[in-house]
């Protein structure tokens, strides 16, 4: 692939395992990480229509199997990671960590607590509506700036995103470069303190010492098709794996986290294989025992390695 004026670096095959948080997967057929908007929006022009373009983030809610991505992966760096306040308003770049956001806000007095104890980025955050502790990124959410597969640089708000649980309705090959989010204002002081609790919790709850990609599952009751907070249902994906017997269940590599069975670790060596693998049989194991079929939180994409 050759593109003329890129100022951004694209690599060629480049090896993605090393990109998330898993440690798994083959490469990707390029990667490019643009400079700014600009450049990324002359590289969705140039680049051939028939070419898949994938966004990624930090790689914390993905597997790349170990064939690989017939794709260019765009992964976005540090000329997308401002964080800008404006009374009750956080511009939040995409590839601004969560974790940032809400410290940044909590700063500055505005509420976006329940984002410190979620992995990854803003951009990530949004595509998937993340959430936790009963608040989700649609219900502060105002809009986001989006580059188009074409090129074309758009505003898009909830009404376009039509945020449901654990999706949004971006589309396809569209990378997310900014978010404009607004929160309930609070003192800065108590927001803090409600974090350190928060993280307490999640370290006393979640194999966060492990490499895992968050939940792996998509609690089997949740949102009504609004995807807000007031729509969740009690059924978790931890319990009905529990009660089939998955809990520590391995294969390969990989395992369902002794500490909290809807996380599933690396646990050394694994594979993507192992990893997806271990996942469907979770799955197998689960209907068998409640009839409820899980679905995957953990996105999974790319091509198995060949035999």
């Amino acid at each position: 692939m050759d593109i003329d004026g890129l100022r951004g670096r694209l690599t060629p095959n480049r090896a993605l395992a090393d990109l998330t948080w898993l440690r798994v997967g083959g490469p990707a057929d390029y990667l490019f990480q643009p400079a700014d908007i600009e450049d990324l929006s002359h590289f969705m022009r140039a680049c051939e229509p028939s070419v898949q373009v994938f966004p990624m983030g930090v790689g914390s809610n993905l597997i790349v199997r170990d064939g690989g991505l017939r794709a260019v992966v765009v992964r976005l760096g540090r000329g997308f990671n401002s964080i800008e306040i404006d009374g009750d308003t956080v511009i939040a770049g995409a590839a601004a960590l969560d974790a940032h956001v809400a410290r940044k806000a909590a700063d500055a007095g505005v509420d976006l607590t329940f984002l410190r104890t979620i992995p990854g980025s803003v951009g990530g955050a949004v595509r998937m509506n993340a959430g936790c502790y009963g608040s989700y990124v649609a219900d502060v959410f105002q809009s986001a700036t989006v580059v188009l597969r074409t090129g074309e640089v758009v505003e898009l708000g909830p009404e376009t995103l039509n945020f449901a649980y654990r999706q949004s309705d971006l589309a396809e090959g569209a990378v997310l470069v900014s978010a404009k989010l607004r929160g309930p204002l609070g003192e800065p002081a108590a927001l803090h303190a409600r974090m350190e609790d928060q993280l307490a919790k999640r370290d006393a709850t979640q194999p966060t010492k492990e490499r895992s990609a968050g939940s792996t599952f998509r609690n089997p009751a949740g949102f009504s098709s609004t995807g807000r907070a007031d729509d969740v249902h009690d059924l978790k994906a931890w319990k009905v794996i529990d009660d089939a017997g998955m809990r520590g269940a391995r294969r390969g590599g990989a395992q369902m986290s002794e500490k909290h069975s809807n996380f599933m670790i690396n646990a050394g060596g694994a594979t993507a294989a192992d990893l997806e693998g271990l996942g469907e049989d979770v799955r197998k194991e689960v209907y068998a025992n409640s009839g409820i079929t899980l679905e995957w939180e953990i996105m999974r994409v790319g091509d198995p390695l060949s035999e």
